[in-house]
């Protein structure tokens, strides 16, 4: 049961969000620089809490001080609203091609995006009939390393940046065929780059072996990875042409182009 202090702090953190809301809906109502007194008025909240709030906003890129007094959206808004947008026509784009290929191999299919250190599952084309307990769950997260799509998404940063992931995370390994030492990574992330696909050898759990293959969008930025999931005994190499045919498709229905965007990798 909440104690009145605590029902109290609940009820300031909601105005505090109602309020800051309230704002970002104004700003967004006006093309140019919005002064203080404006935003004010037409959010009826005194200046003094408008000011709090926008400096606070301010601090965090939600808004942009143009100049004194002034302000308008911020492009912290425009970077998160990519990634939404990029994680829903990604999902959008896959569904139907990752349940052909999942009808194919009657394995369980993987789409992926990396957040920061670790991929997030974002959707996932599987039955009971796979033999294989689903591990992560849609939502769920991965470290980079442990992952075939990780390790796509390693390969595509500068060794400078993969050293500094090593840094970060000192390569935790979650058992005994985990990759937990640079000078390893750094070898299979070149093998990643010259094949076009990765593989995680029950890196992240015992008994299950993945295949993963890059999703690019319009401008050739890899944006997620495809990946199959089974049985350490089931995994077919077999599959990794249908695997990097879907892929290449999600792609293009995203826009992607070989000749506008580079050229995605080729397959070994």
């Amino acid at each position: 049961m909440k104690t009145n202090n605590t029902a109290e702090l609940d009820k300031t953190s909601i105005q505090v969000i109602e309020r800051m809301t309230s704002l970002l809906d104004a700003l967004a109502t006006y093309p140019d620089p919005v002064s203080l007194k404006e935003l004010s008025r037409v959010t009826a909240l005194h200046p003094s809490t408008a000011h709090r709030i926008l400096n606070d906003l301010v601090i965090k890129r939600f808004v942009d001080r143009s100049e004194p007094g002034t302000y308008r959206l911020g492009m912290r808004l425009l970077e998160l609203g990519n990634v939404v947008k990029s994680r829903l026509s990604v999902r959008e784009a896959a569904l139907d091609l990752m349940r052909h290929l999942h009808r194919k191999t009657n394995q369980t299919v993987n789409l992926s995006v990396r957040q920061n250190d670790e991929i997030i599952y974002i959707d996932r084309a599987f039955s009971e009939r796979s033999g294989m307990q689903v591990v992560r769950a849609v939502g769920g997260r991965a470290p980079l390393h442990l992952t075939s799509t990780g390790k796509l998404f390693l390969s595509v940063d500068e060794a400078r940046t993969v050293h500094a992931y090593a840094v970060r995370t000192g390569l935790a390994g979650h058992n005994k065929n985990s990759i937990t030492d640079l000078a390893k990574l750094e070898g299979e992330l070149k093998l990643v780059r010259t094949h076009g696909y990765a593989r995680d050898n029950e890196e992240l759990e015992l008994g299950v072996r993945c295949m993963a293959a890059g999703i690019y969008d319009d401008t050739g930025k890899l944006i997620a990875g495809l990946s199959i999931s089974a049985p350490a005994d089931r995994l077919q190499d077999e599959w990794l042409e249908d695997l990097m045919i879907t892929a290449k498709e999600i792609s293009a229905a995203l826009g992607y182009s070989e000749t506008t965007a580079g050229v995605v990798p080729a397959k070994r």
